[in-house]
């Protein structure tokens, strides 16, 4: 049996799985706000009443925000500011009495899809958040790579690639860079395209929204997103040549990227066929749950 937990700023979910993969028990609670030890006691808790009621003891993996220094085995860059600076991985395995599993929730998204989800029939495995943020993970015959340096794909913070006038000027990003991936492709950085062209405030969902309903402004905000998207994703293809792209965050739920962008990216790949597959996520909003669960698929 394994237990996988995702820490999220507003909720804490557990989730048992067994040995295929099925959710035998789930339970949610909210983040106590703000609290560190509190969060800590938390997720204690929840293993603690969901082994209980199971009668088995089993392995725990937690899926983060941010992500747990190499160097110094603090949390940094989570949005859930009172995990930063903190030994959460040793805190947690203090308070429970064993090893746990700990990676970044973008990580345990793709981990997730790669094992028993969209990539399932794939050696590799690139995912990609496109949310508030954008994220990304590469998963390697269902191995989470994390790298050295503990920052496997900051996919969002490099530039956008083959820029044009149109992508002018490039927007500041909170990183301290300019024009960075996640300026144009986060729910934000298409709303702000849309007011740097049209003038209108808006948000990505009533941009999508309209778009569908025939707006023509609207329509040509999602193709230029769709044009940096394929681009984005391209470049990925020709360093890391992926048999499968899952999207997740809210605007995996653009139906149209997946007929589009594919039919974009192939002008910036050097390839004279391309079989990477554009997919949805199988397993939604479960994706961080089960991916930390599967932190320990040896």
């Amino acid at each position: 049996m394994r237990l996988g937990v995702d820490l999220g700023g507003t909720k804490i979910e557990i989730a048992a799985l067994d040995a295929k993969g099925a959710i035998v028990e789930r339970k949610r609670i909210e983040t106590p706000a703000g609290d560190y030890r509190g969060t800590v006691e938390a997720i204690a808790t929840l293993v603690h009443e969901v082994e209980a009621k199971l009668g088995t003891r089993a392995s725990v993996g937690i899926a983060t925000p941010g992500s747990r220094s190499p160097a110094t085995g603090l949390i940094r860059n989570a949005n859930s500011t009172c995990l930063n600076g903190k030994p959460l991985k040793e805190d947690v395995e203090a308070r429970l009495g064993r090893e746990v599993r700990m990676a970044n929730d973008a990580n345990c998204f793709a981990l997730s899809e790669a094992v028993d989800g969209a990539g399932r029939d794939a050696n590799v495995v690139f995912g990609v958040i496109l949310g508030t943020g954008v994220g990304g993970a590469i998963v390697v015959d269902r191995r989470a790579i994390e790298g050295v340096n503990g920052i496997s794909c900051e996919w969002g913070h490099n530039p956008l690639p083959w820029t044009s006038e149109e992508d002018e000027p490039r927007p500041a990003c909170f990183c301290g860079n300019r024009g960075c991936i996640e300026t144009y492709l986060s729910g934000p950085g298409l709303a702000a395209d849309h007011r740097k062209i049209t003038g209108e405030e808006t948000d990505a969902a009533q941009i999508v929204k309209r778009a569908a309903a025939g707006d023509a402004a609207c329509s040509a905000t999602l193709e230029r997103y769709e044009a940096r998207l394929a681009r984005s994703l391209a470049s990925v293809v020709n360093f890391l040549d992926p048999g499968v792209i899952v999207l997740g965050g809210g605007l995996s739920q653009v139906g149209r990227l997946y007929e589009n962008v594919p039919k974009l990216w192939g002008a910036h790949i050097v390839s004279e066929e391309v079989r990477t597959r554009l997919v949805p996520p199988v397993h939604g909003d479960s994706g961080g749950v089960r991916g930390a669960a599967w932190l320990w698929n040896d």
